[in-house]
């Protein structure tokens, strides 16, 4: 059969590089912010440690930034082929998510190898969860107000930016996913070496509300709804933790069910080739 028709691309002109660039320099500087900011500056916690105003800078300052340097463009088809995402969302999650297990198994092998001691580092406290200790439920709430913010940014700008300027998606999925995973930073600060453990997990589920995005034709709902399960099964485990980990496995066992006998496995043969690299 002849290749599909490649389709049709707009390079983003100077201008339009140079508002994405300064945007994600904005998102970067802000998101880091929380972490240096009131450590140099110690009247900044009257913001920071507020989570009204720690909110309004960490994603508040992003979302305005991109709203006036590349408008609302990406973000427009938010709620586009709901049907499709109700599949698409939970397999690529599903996948990517057993995917980051057995890529997480075999780094916890290497480092028992290597250097068992570093191992002992992951049972240091996360932060995040110990900062929600005192109102779980709360947060467990609050994650699905993360998760549709996260995706605006990661998703919706970061990636969405591309649709129509570049042939291939995988790129600029490659880069939303990376720069998700690595703004994670408090990972890196309280694992020290053992991070590289919980990286490759951000990287592949940022790497699945990417193909989402691309594969509903820009649907955002999916991606936050999964991005705010995913992070409510992390802090439902400070109420239950057989609930929460229960929630975690059946998001992902669940999911992989789905894209292994729906839409992800239909387009196995496509992923990769001319149809595959497209938007």
């Amino acid at each position: 059969m002849p290749a599909a028709a490649a389709p049709s691309v707009r390079p983003p002109d100077r201008r339009e590089l140079l508002r994405y660039a300064v945007g994600i320099v904005v998102v970067v500087a802000a998101i880091t912010s929380q972490y240096v900011v009131p450590v140099l500056w110690a009247p900044s916690r009257l913001v920071y440690d507020n989570l009204a105003g720690d909110v309004a800078v960490v994603y508040g300052i992003p979302i305005v930034a991109f709203a006036l340097l590349v408008g609302a463009a990406p973000l427009r088809t938010w709620s586009s082929r709901p049907r499709q995402a109700a599949v698409e969302g939970p397999g690529w999650y599903g996948v990517m998510g057993l995917l980051a297990f057995l890529v997480t198994l075999v780094l916890a092998i290497v480092y028992e190898v290597v250097d068992p001691h570093a191992l002992q580092l992951l049972d240091r406290p996360n932060p995040a969860l110990r900062a929600a200790a005192g109102d779980p439920w709360f947060f467990v709430g609050f994650s699905f107000v993360v998760g549709a913010f996260e995706e605006t940014i990661f998703r919706g700008w970061i990636f969405g930016f591309w649709r129509g300027r570049t042939a291939s998606w995988l790129p600029p999925a490659i880069l939303s996913s990376a720069l998700f995973a690595g703004l994670h930073i408090y990972y890196g600060t309280t694992y020290g070496i053992a991070a590289p453990l919980i990286f490759p997990t951000l990287f592949l589920i940022g790497f699945a509300f990417a193909a989402t995005y691309r594969s509903t034709g820009g649907n955002l709902v999916a991606p936050a709804a999964l991005h705010g399960a995913n992070d409510a099964a992390a802090y439902l485990t400070l109420i239950s933790l057989t609930a929460g980990t229960d929630l975690h496995w059946g998001l992902l066992l669940g999911g992989a069910l789905v894209g292994l006998v729906g839409t992800l496995g239909r387009r196995a043969t496509a992923f990769g080739a001319d149809r595959g690299s497209g938007w």
